[in-house]
Formats: structure tokens, sequence, C-alpha cells
């Protein structure tokens, strides 16, 4: 199923519809509202362990959403609750696992640690009509071992519950390209993952779910930006921290950079940093953007790789929103989906 969260573009979402992508993980009655709207055929998943009653109620009863994440025994009651003791439910508990092995964490906030989920487990299982267990490693994982990792903790959940399980969820994390990031190719993610399932002490029935997001959007969009001043190595452009450059600020994340001109330039590549078009001094992407030493004011610059989370980010501070949309058809300026025999393996990534 698809993340909405990385990418809530209507457009984007019925390019995956049309790809084939059927069920779609929502975390909010906002993106369960939107998917419904544009993709009336849809699956929805409500993955965030933490939802608002009302919201519950709504996706229900409303929107015929029968999935259901959680972390907590006041979040089952919740859900029993707000569909009024359904029996069509599947429930999916959230583990905790590490985010050792990705860019982005996210092993802080939500999951409950699988030697204390015995109790959860058994109670949802009373209760769901399928029971699943669910968890995420991370953003931008950048070795399979973190799904074999993660698998472990589902094994010793399992174990210490005893208890039947139909669904496992391996969340997202799924990487994509990079400045500075080349992942092993998705095949060995797949296999990793497919061999630690089916050691599991699964039923045979037992399905296997995940929930990408970045690596279904991440190649999706570029955003142009306009030079409005140089200084030295750093260049002012119309979009930044508080747009579509939010990870470039706060997680110094790298993108691919290209000066776009109807002359080529002859210069060779200089790391430039990025301020943005607000007042703030937060509104500051450190880089180093790749771009040839001559570029000045006035000139473009695509910057790729912004399909994940770019428009999602984007805010209105200082009066500074989204420009036109255009559609284009050339390729991304970087790809994970490639034939495995045409990578060229970097020579600290091992595969599994």
């Amino acid at each position: 199923m698809y993340a909405v969260k990385a990418n809530p573009s209507a457009d984007l979402l019925k390019v995956l519809w049309d790809s084939g992508i059927t069920h779609y993980d929502v975390a909010s009655i906002a993106e369960v509202r939107l998917v419904a709207r544009t993709l009336p055929d849809a699956v929805l998943c409500f993955m965030h362990p933490v939802k608002a009653e009302e919201a519950i109620a709504e996706a229900y009863a409303v929107h015929a959403v029968r999935t259901f994440s959680l972390d907590s025994l006041e979040e089952l009651e919740k859900i029993c609750r707000a569909t009024n003791d359904a029996t069509d439910l599947t429930l999916c508990v959230r583990l905790r696992v590490s985010s050792d092995h990705s860019k982005l964490s996210l092993a802080s906030k939500f999951g409950v640690e699988a030697r204390d989920a015995a109790p959860l487990l058994l109670a949802t299982r009373q209760v769901a009509d399928a029971l699943g267990i669910c968890f995420h490693v991370g953003s931008q994982a950048m070795s399979p071992a973190a799904y074999i990792q993660a698998m472990g903790r589902v094994r010793e959940a399992i174990v210490n519950a005893a208890v039947t399980v139909d669904v496992v969820d391996v969340g997202g994390g799924f990487p994509s390209t990079y400045p500075g990031m080349t992942p092993p190719p998705l095949g060995a993610y797949f296999d990793a993952i497919k061999q630690a399932f089916e050691s599991l002490p699964i039923s045979y029935s037992a399905e296997l779910w995940c929930e990408p997001g970045r690596a279904l959007c991440a190649e999706y969009a570029s955003l142009l930006v306009r030079v409005e001043k140089r200084r030295g190595d750093e260049l002012f452009i119309n979009d930044g921290a508080y747009g579509a450059l939010f990870d470039a600020a706060h997680v110094a994340w790298r993108f691919p950079t290209e000066l776009v001109r109807d002359v080529t330039s002859n210069a060779k590549d200089v790391g430039f940093s990025f301020y943005g078009p607000t007042c703030d001094d937060m509104d500051h992407m450190v880089g180093p953007f790749m771009l040839p030493a001559d570029t000045k004011a006035g000139d473009y610059i695509e910057i790729g790789m912004l399909g994940a989370y770019g428009c999602a980010m984007r805010t209105g501070f200082n009066g500074f929103t989204a420009g036109e949309t255009v559609l284009a058809t050339d390729e991304p300026m970087a790809t994970v989906y490639v034939e495995e025999d045409d990578i060229m393996m970097p020579s600290n990534v091992v595969t599994l």
C-alpha cells in the first residue's frame, strides 16, 4: 500500500492506481477523505497508531475502512468503541524496532516493545477478525539488515504471546537514491524480507504487507528555482526550508541539482549552499549542491528527487507559496528502478 503522507497529490494517486496500487496507507481523516474522493474503489488502511475517536468512527462508518493500527490497550479500546465493537476489523499491533540502518529515525514515538507485546496481542486477537503485526524501520533504510532485525522482533513477539498472526506488515523505509546515498538494489530488500517472513511461526495463509512512500514517489517530481542573488558560494533562491526543501534544510538532505540555461555552462562543478526566500536564518540548505562555478543571479536550477515529502511539507510562510505545476515527460534525475545487471554496487554496500 502507498503511504499517502509522502506525497498526497491527487494526480500522483491516480498514477499509482493506474499502475496497480489498490491499497493506501492513510494517517489522518483528511487523508482518508482525499483518497476516498480521488479513488472511490481504493482500500484504505488507517495506520497511524494514535487516532482521534471521531476519525476512527468516520473512517469506519463512512469510508469503509476496516484496517487500523495500534500500539496500546487504550487505542484498542478506542477503536472498539468508535466502531461499536465491530467484528470485521483487521487490527495491526505496531512493534518498536530499531532505526539504526535508516537515515531518519522512527524508533522513539510509536510501538510496543516485543518483550512487552503479549498482553496487547492477546487482547487484540480477541476482538480482531484478522490480527496483524506491523513496524517501521525508519525512513531511507540503507541496508536490508534493518528488516531482518525487525523480523526478529516480530518472531519474539509471536512466540511470547502464542497467538495466530494473519498479517505481517513490514511498513515503509524502502529507499531511493540521492547524492551520497546509494542503497543496494531493491531486490536485496525483497529477498531478505521474504526469507525472514517464511521463517516466522505463522500460518501458511498469513499475508505479507508493506507501506512504501518515498520509494514510490521520490522520482515523481523536480523543483525549478531561480537564483535571486549570489554571495560567494551561497545562492539565494525562491524556494526553501518552508517550501519544498524542508528536508534539505532541517535534516541536511542532499538532492541532485542541474543548471537550467539556454547555453550550457562549461565551468567545473563546485559546491554551493542555498538560502531560501523567507526572512528566517533557518531557511538555509547547507548542501553542498553541485553546480557550475559560474552560476549567477537569474539562472534557473532544477532540484530533483523531490516527489517524496517536497510538496507535502510546503507552507505559505512569509507569503512564499507554491508556483506553477508543469507536467514533464523526461526521466527522473536519479532512479532505483533499473535492471539488476545494470547496477554498479558501491564498495561500501554489502548485500545479504
